[in-house]
């Protein structure tokens, strides 16, 4: 697999995995907690679905 910011190689087993480093890890967090990353829906339960 790749980390998600820099596309280095990482594997499973490595101890920031999926990030390939604290660095990465901390990048991410950071984009988090900044709103760069944003889910842009709700999530709803199937059950929801079938009520509307």
């Amino acid at each position: 697999m790749k980390c998600p910011i820099c596309k280095k190689e990482v594997q499973l087993t490595d101890p920031f995995a999926p990030f390939c480093s604290e660095r990465c890890k901390l990048i991410d967090l950071g984009n988090w907690a900044s709103g760069e990353y944003v889910i842009s829906t709700p999530v709803k339960p199937a059950d929801d679905e079938e009520d509307d």
